[in-house]
């Protein structure tokens, strides 16, 4: 019998430098639930989904300051409370319709709407945003992830509303739901300096290619939850769970492929990308963001 050895753990020292960050962000996230009340206030909002939010961004970029990670962290929050609201307070396609339009209108400059604090909280998000030397190269990608992440909840909303199964192939392609891509540009806006030099395609490319593999990974580790709260899943579509799981392989080396070439320019983004799909492989084995119900 060969013997075996033991996984090699990261190093304490670094890990509650790590952990001490996420700290400090999950602070941050329960100053915005209080100031946001009406977009927080659900039960499935509880204290492990600050908590585990914050870990992995503060896992995925454990280089970044708190405060460079404060606009991921941020989107990341207010996409939560967007989901929500879109996936199971909206009770008509026009009412989801409506909430992403006024998204839309705010993130262009339109004052939020009274008393909504999805689109005040939003309003805050892009003042902040444009102050960012970035803003007037990176502006126009945030403003189009949020369009694409808008458009991609509504399709699935449609879906759902009128009975349609989609294939396999047609859910996948609908990932933008899914609002990684967005919370992404979003940081990267936030922590880009003004010489944007990066090819924004490639850049782009690599970042659906990773919320794709996250798209999958999500619904293997949450199958139970989708099924009780009536959620689409990769599972619910005919397909087997090897099956998935051979696709999140295959999708994984082609995110690996694409992040690659980034590095040259972008080091800090690339490695960002790589571990925030990383660090979902090994969290949506053992749990899930949100709360009960």
């Amino acid at each position: 019998m060969t013997a075996r050895t033991a996984p090699v753990p990261p190093a304490a020292t670094e890990c509650g430098t790590i952990c001490a960050l996420a700290g400090r962000s999950q602070r941050d996230m329960r100053r915005w639930a209080e100031a946001y009340p009406g977009l927080f206030s659900a039960k499935p909002f509880d204290a492990a989904l600050y908590s585990t939010l914050s870990l992995a961004m503060a896992f995925s970029g454990p280089w970044f300051t708190a405060e460079q990670l404060r606009t991921a962290n941020k989107v990341c929050l207010w996409a939560f409370g967007l989901d929500w609201l879109v996936d199971y307070v909206a009770t008509s396609p026009q009412e989801a319709d409506d909430i992403a339009r006024r998204c839309l209108e705010v993130a262009g400059g339109a004052p939020p709407w009274e008393g909504d604090d999805l689109t005040r909280m939003l309003a805050d998000i892009r003042d902040e945003l444009a102050a960012s030397p970035a803003f007037p190269v990176l502006g126009p990608v945030w403003h189009e992830e949020l369009r694409r992440m808008l458009e991609a909840m509504l399709k699935e909303w449609h879906w759902k509303a009128a009975k349609v199964t989609p294939t396999f192939e047609e859910y996948l392609g609908n990932a933008d739901n899914l609002g990684f891509s967005f919370a992404f540009a979003s940081h990267w806006l936030h922590t880009a300096g003004p010489d944007v030099t990066a090819d924004l395609d490639r850049v782009g490319e690599a970042s659906r290619a990773v919320q794709r593999v996250i798209r999958l990974l999500n619904d293997l580790g949450t199958y139970e939850r989708d099924v009780t709260w009536g959620d689409l899943n990769a599972l619910l579509l005919g397909v087997a769970r090897p099956e998935v799981e051979r696709r999140v392989a295959e999708l994984a080396a082609l995110s690996r492929e694409l992040i690659a070439p980034l590095r040259a320019g972008t080091p800090e983004l690339a490695d960002y990308l790589e571990r925030q799909m990383d660090f979902c492989a090994g969290f949506y084995q053992v749990a899930d963001y949100w709360g009960a119900l």
